[in-house]
């Protein structure tokens, strides 16, 4: 049992108010496209890392803690990629994970819909945000799908480049 697992127990009496998961490399998919020189560019990151406590009849005891390696961005440009990981973008080598951090989760419309409230890290720059997500049963687990938009420049991302300062993200993150 993870520390956090324990000391959930612990704070709710000895009864586990939401079941703890994992957040699947196989099966998940982390998708972001952005535009370039009025192209869009997309990619995927992969190595999620975490723990997720999720209840669909409890969402306000929910916990999200989930990241991804910055390493592991892809583009289908290795060029491009190497670029990516790079200082003026998103400095693989001092932060190596993007982290996403709920601090609220709660039911939105009917069932299975949720909207998620926490903070991103990119960069060692962490930033409000939210967006709507769909749990779905699946495997033991849960699917979560949800999309969100951010500015690339709230996290020094790419300086004064070619590229839009908007980029969305696509998540679906399997948990077991």
């Amino acid at each position: 049992m993870s520390k956090a697992a324990v000391f959930l127990f612990a704070i709710m009496g000895g009864k586990f108010a939401c079941a703890q998961y994992k957040p699947l490399d196989k099966g998940s998919s982390i998708q972001f496209k952005i535009k370039n020189f009025g192209f869009n560019v997309t990619g995927t990151f992969t190595g999620l890392s975490g723990s997720i406590l999720f209840d669909p009849d409890r969402p306000a005891d929910a916990a999200f803690d989930v990241s991804v390696d910055v390493n592991s961005v892809n583009t289908d440009n290795s060029m491009r990629d190497d670029h990516l990981r790079k200082f003026t973008y998103l400095d693989a080598k001092d932060y190596p994970r993007i982290r996403l951090l709920s601090t609220k989760i709660t039911a939105a419309g009917k069932k299975g819909n949720f909207l998620f409230s926490g903070k991103l890290t990119i960069r060692n720059h962490t930033s409000d945000i939210s967006f709507p997500f769909t749990a779905d049963p699946s495997e033991g687990g849960y699917l979560f799908k949800g999309i969100f938009t951010i500015n690339r420049k709230d996290f020094e991302v790419g300086g004064t480049s070619t590229i839009s300062d908007n980029l969305e993200v696509s998540l679906g993150i399997l948990a077991k």
